[in-house]
């Protein structure tokens, strides 16, 4: 095997024709070679969808919402250049107060405007939804069963098909749950769509009709990314166009704060969609973050802390009457509290019978996601008509077996002792009546026949003991854990929390049903458990859904319990495979780096993986040569190495990124002859902001730049704006030291050096393409047997 060494050389006119057979990585100046893409992992869950179908020669691309798109990596690393330290050193205390000032402001405004979003999402969705069901229960109590069937499906497909229609044409990245998305970039993965303005909107008002329209799924997974989006709308450093350049908000034209921002926003969403201040803070640290640190801690406690302030302030408003059909709820949405839990040893045994089931059907859920997302991807990709037309498919069949099943269950008799009206008068209650004669209600449709919030509400109710039989349990839960699992996937903005919820209170509330004689625990608790297993046995986190759980009923006396049963679902569920929204990271083909490497890491060093050839510049440069480059790759950081006359000997400058060549170029501080400039002289006339990176995707590109044919064989000095102190790594480390080091640090390009002296100062650049198991194994074929004889040996 040729080594990296041999693959370095200088940009210069005589190689563009060697440079036009190139592969470009879109990350760096690392060069992929052509990748095996039959042979990427050893499991079919594992293949990243885009790679399966589509060969990729010229950028990395990944599936993001229901769009297929080029994907970078962000820049977390402080550029360390002439232009940074005398930013560095003019920056005055007013300044850095104003600074800080800002973060907390953004912070406050994050808290109030995903607040905002949050109680409007549910107000929406409770009065149309609340309309529907009102309209049809009005014609069944007239006995007009057809009529009103067609009358519910029809609404739940003008609604669905409107949902399908503007997420397919508007923002096809708002399609899904977003987690998958905002977790990858929290990871340092980007996109152009990912949290765009469009995608912020199709997402809110995509999600209202989405659960308006009957689906089994949720506005919560949704609100997480939604809150993302309104973080970094904020976080955009100013606008020229809509003239909001303030000085102070040129801070923030970083990835560092802007990621801080999403994480704030992120945590934000699961506060207004859960109503669960801490379980937010407690999620982004969980699931969605992968830097962590104490102040980011406080500013994220902040921000949920104002969501809260600002939900619990418009629900009290509403409690007069004056939003309509929404008025009832409260900051506890399904409060269990009444009961006082008091459980024993056979408890315990069915609580640990409950995690196991919790864990084989998580995991039983998750397979089953995956194969429908790979048939729904097919489907997609033929375009937008076939994407709305699937989503009205699933409609109907859900309108189908909401309106359906219920025929089956037997009318039972209204309790005498009932707290409430029964049968149910109205949009919302324990007791529907639908085709059940006066004085007796249909438990099944108590369940379907109501939306996803109120059905959860019905299960996790106490007091109820005899109020649902067991076929309806049986029943019902049958229909939406097979009904979840088909519509996620559909071109809606859906979350997964609420058909996990509803299909784990479903079988904890048949557990408890069956245990009733022996148990000190009411069956509504039980919900709360078997809902606790499913998610565990979905999500795979622990932490954040205890807390959030606990908030959402007001019980901390089930806490023990919670802890426990997440516990035992978690661990029976990663004996099968991945948790969910990891799945959906891999399969979607988003680059995500793990907090730890894998073992056969251990056995390659950085050299291994690093491919040629290696463009590199001088630091006094031919304008020409570099246009060329910059036009011919689609390389974002270029090693700038200094040799005689510029320096002694060959020696390593360090790593300048196109974007800031690009600011340089435009400036044109050229020069007839190869000299080396003053810093004062070279950066005169640009400020810090110039080189600060613009807000979706609007920074400067080539095609944006004029040089004439006699500016092309002129000089540019480049000097001051290089990273004198990029990261580097010598090429005899360990690949999975380094893997560790370029996700701590969070890198976007990290340098490898030769061990050896007498030979370039640089033998490559490692990226996050690098680190992907598929490109090593493209690289090193002979890494995919050794992978399989050691997984049939265990």
């Amino acid at each position: 095997m040729e080594t990296p060494s041999n693959h370095h050389y200088r940009w210069d006119g005589g190689n563009d024709a060697r440079a036009t057979d190139i592969e470009s990585s879109v990350d760096g100046s690392s060069v992929a070679m052509s990748l095996d893409r039959n042979g990427s992992d050893l499991s079919e869950l594992r293949e990243p969808l885009v790679r399966k179908r589509t060969m990729n020669t010229t950028s990395q691309i990944a599936i993001i919402g229901a769009n297929v798109c080029p994907i970078e990596s962000l820049d977390y690393e402080i550029v360390e250049n002439d232009m940074f330290k005398q930013d560095w050193r003019s920056r005055q205390k007013n300044q850095i107060y104003q600074y800080v000032f800002l973060k907390w402001f953004l912070a406050l405004l994050i808290g109030l405007m995903t607040g905002l979003v949050g109680f409007f999402n549910n107000m929406a969705v409770e009065n149309i939804a609340g309309f529907k069901l009102l309209l049809t229960s009005d014609l069944m109590l007239k006995h007009r069963y057809i009529l009103a069937f067609f009358t519910y499906a029809g609404c739940n497909m003008v609604l669905a098909a409107a949902a399908a229609a503007i997420c397919a044409y508007i923002a096809p990245a708002a399609a899904g749950s977003g987690i998958p998305e905002v977790k990858a970039y929290l990871n340092g993965v980007d996109a152009y769509s990912i949290l765009a303005p469009s995608t912020l909107l199709v997402k809110i008002f995509g999600s209202i009709l989405g659960v308006s329209a009957g689906f089994v799924l949720g506005k919560e997974g949704p609100m997480v990314h939604t809150g993302a989006c309104i973080a970094n709308l904020l976080g955009q450093g100013g606008s020229r166009k809509y003239h909001l350049t303030w000085r102070g908000l040129r801070y923030f034209k970083n990835d560092r704060d802007r990621r801080d921002l999403i994480t704030c926003g992120s945590a934000a969403g699961v506060a207004a969609a859960f109503r669960a201040p801490v379980g937010g803070v407690l999620f982004a640290l969980e699931e969605a973050a992968s830097w962590w640190r104490s102040a980011l801690l406080w500013r994220t406690f902040f921000t949920t802390a104002v969501v809260a302030v600002v939900l619990r302030g418009l629900i009290e408003f509403c409690r007069s009457g004056k939003c309509g059909l929404f008025g009832k709820g409260g900051l506890i949405m399904f409060d269990v509290s009444e009961s006082v839990a008091s459980y024993s040893t056979p408890d315990l045994i069915a609580i640990l019978v409950l995690g196991v089931i919790g864990g084989v059907f998580g995991s039983l859920f998750n397979f089953l996601v995956d194969k429908v997302l790979r048939t729904y991807s097919i489907i997609n990709e033929r375009g937008a008509p076939f994407k709305i037309l699937l989503t009205i498919i699933i409609s109907l069949l859900t309108s189908c077996c909401s309106f359906g099943l219920p025929w089956l269950a037997h009318c039972t008799k209204c309790p005498e002792n009932s707290v409430e009206q029964c049968p149910t008068v109205g949009r919302s209650g324990n007791y529907k009546n639908f085709q059940c004669p006066p004085g007796y209600y249909n438990g099944l449709a108590s369940l379907f026949f109501n939306t996803n919030d109120d059905a959860i509400r019905n299960l996790f109710s106490a007091g109820t003991q005899n109020e649902f039989h067991m076929s309806s349990l049986f029943i019902f839960f049958t229909a939406i854990y097979f009904l979840g699992i088909i519509t996620y996937g559909i071109a809606v903005p859906s979350g997964l929390f609420i058909p996990v919820i509803l299909a784990g209170a479903t079988y904890g509330r048949i557990v408890g049903t069956i245990l009733g004689s022996i148990t000190d625990l009411h069956p509504g608790l039980f919900a709360l458990l078997g809902a606790a297993s499913f998610l565990g046995g979905t999500m795979r986190m622990t932490v954040s859904v205890c807390v959030i759980l606990l908030e959402l009923t007001n019980d901390l006396l089930m806490l023990p319990l919670v802890m426990l049963v997440l516990l035992i679902s978690k661990t029976i569920a990663d004996s099968f495979n991945k948790g969910v929204y990891d799945q959906i990271v891999i399969m979607k083909g988003l680059p995500y780096m793990e907090a730890h490497a894998e073992p056969y890491m251990r056995n390659l060093v950085a050299g291994d993986v690093v491919s040629g050839p290696l463009i590199s510049f001088s630091g006094v440069e031919r304008v020409g040569n570099i246009v060329h480059a910059l036009r011919l790759t689609g390389h974002n950081g270029f090693p700038v190495v200094d040799e005689p006359p510029l320096s002694d000997s060959p020696e390593l400058v360090g790593l300048v990124l196109r974007s800031h060549l690009l600011v340089l170029l435009n400036g044109k501080k050229f020069t007839k002859d190869r000299v080396r400039l003053p810093p004062q002289k070279v950066l005169a006339g640009f400020s810090p902001s110039d080189f600060g990176k613009s807000g979706l995707g609007k920074g400067l590109k080539l095609e944006d730049l004029e040089i004439t044919d006699e500016e092309m064989e002129m000089y540019v000095d480049m000097h001051s704006i290089v990273n004198t102190s990029p990261y580097t790594v010598v090429e005899t480390m360990s690949l999975a030291k380094a893997q560790v080091l370029f996700r701590a640090l969070g890198l976007r390009h990290l340098c490898v050096v030769p061990k050896t002296p007498g030979r370039p100062p640089i033998v490559g650049i490692l990226t996050r393409h690098d680190f992907m198991p598929e490109h090593i194994i493209g690289l090193l074929p002979h890494l995919k047997a050794s992978k399989k004889a050691v997984s049939m040996t265990m």
